[in-house]
């Protein structure tokens, strides 16, 4: 447009419309205002715009005991444009309420852990007042609540807590829908992931420390070292095999660890309890010879053979070739876990912890004798019943199985690994 150029009349106009569209309030705004009176039915409040607002006494009072003073500048929301008699009504209490939703909307965003007290439960979990708001903790996500509990001892479970302060995270934020949701279990979970990267640099390979069993999975147990969990894995528990970490451990049992790995990147903690123990591989020589007849007790069978528990923790290997002749293609057919049997030893090799042993070169002398002299009755297990199908005759003790695949069958480290 041109200097002298005429402007529209219909375009000046809509522009100052649009220019008055934007200025103007609406239902739901924060804004501040100054406190012009107080009488007895509230406030009059200037908010700059062409009439005074007013907050009723009734809203007043949901703020407890805050004082107003004239000439004071207070945050209010707006209710209403223009009530039944023209009025325009706000808000100090939901305006409070909104400061609490832009707080909340900051804990949820930097991740912060705050403290909360337990005002209130029901089944569904823990009411926490947050500000002038009421957040939820859901059932869930309450840390230390058991799992598997009926109904009425979560109720009573959770109802325990109320008056206790407990560390929370903000995990949800809708003020459309008035949700503000809190978790306990995200919160500790934060805290303790700072307390192992601090840990982790306080701790060093090869030492020991005491720690609490806080938790037994099938792949191991968990230890608290002091406000961060280290990981025993399975293999890591006992030199003989471990089928569940419950056989050996109990939560909140007291137990000295060996700190085995540190993995400060991936904030892992790896501890082993065998290490505390002296390796049973270290004596083999002075305690078994080739020849000899022993007692064992089937761990684990599988399609080439099975593993047997000796003592003092050794897992031997009683290969398919050595069960029957001719050899039986499937060993799972007729022997189980936890048969206990009288085998001969075949082979040591105590720097591949290796022991190999047999039962087909174990007679009906040999048992009667041996059950004679030490009162132990084994397994029988006809030879009939074993010769179900012939096994493949280049089948060789210790040579069809790689050492890796005995290794993880066995629930052990690969063992040329082992230290």
């Amino acid at each position: 447009m041109t200097i002298g150029t005429m402007i529209d009349p219909s375009d000046f106009m809509a522009l100052l419309e649009e220019s008055l569209a934007a200025e103007q309030p609406e239902r739901g705004d924060l804004i501040n205002g100054i406190v012009m009176a107080i009488d007895p039915q509230g406030l009059i409040v200037d908010c700059g715009m062409k009439r005074d607002g007013i907050v009723p006494r009734a809203d007043m009072e949901r703020m407890g005991n805050v004082v107003y003073t004239v000439g004071a500048e207070i945050a209010v929301m707006i209710l209403q444009l223009e009530d039944q008699e023209g009025n325009l009504l706000l808000s100090v209490s939901q305006a409070r309420q909104g400061e609490d939703w832009t707080r909340a909307e900051a804990f949820m965003a930097s991740t912060e852990v705050f403290e909360g007290e337990v005002q209130d439960a029901n089944r569904g979990g823990l009411i926490i007042p947050f500000g002038n708001l009421r957040g939820f903790v859901p059932a869930s996500h309450v840390s230390e609540l058991p799992r598997g509990i009926g109904e009425n001892e979560r109720k009573d479970y959770l109802t325990g807590l109320i008056g206790k302060k407990i560390p929370l995270k903000v995990i949800e934020v809708n003020r459309k829908r008035r949700r503000l949701v809190f978790s306990q279990r995200e919160a500790q979970r934060g805290r303790r992931d700072s307390r192992k990267e601090t840990l982790i640099v306080e701790l060093h390979e090869g030492e020991i420390r005491k720690g609490v069993v806080s938790g037994l999975r099938d792949f191991g147990a968990f230890v608290d070292l002091g406000g961060a969990d280290g990981l025993i894995h399975i293999s890591e528990l006992a030199w003989h095999r471990v089928k569940h970490p419950r056989e050996l451990l109990t939560v909140g049992q007291e137990v000295e660890v060996y700190i085995l790995r540190l993995d400060q990147d991936g904030k892992r903690i790896g501890l082993s309890l065998k290490r505390m123990q002296q390796n049973p591989w270290s004596q083999i020589d002075e305690l078994y010879h080739v020849g000899q007849l022993v007692e064992g007790t089937i761990s684990r069978v599988t399609q080439f053979g099975a593993f047997v528990s000796l003592e003092p923790g050794i897992e031997a290997l009683l290969h398919t070739s050595q069960m029957s002749e001719p050899s039986p293609e499937d060993p799972t057919q007729f022997l189980t876990d936890g048969q206990h049997l009288l085998m001969r030893i075949i082979t040591i090799e105590t720097h591949r912890q290796r022991l190999g042993l047999s039962l087909k070169d174990v007679s009906d002398d040999d048992r009667a004798q041996w059950t004679a002299e030490h009162g132990t009755e084994f397994a029988i297990i006809p030879a009939e019943a074993m010769v179900n199908s012939a096994a493949p005759a280049e089948a060789m003790l210790n040579s069809a199985v790689p050492d890796e695949v005995i290794a993880e069958e066995a629930g052990q480290p690969v063992p040329e690994a082992v230290e």
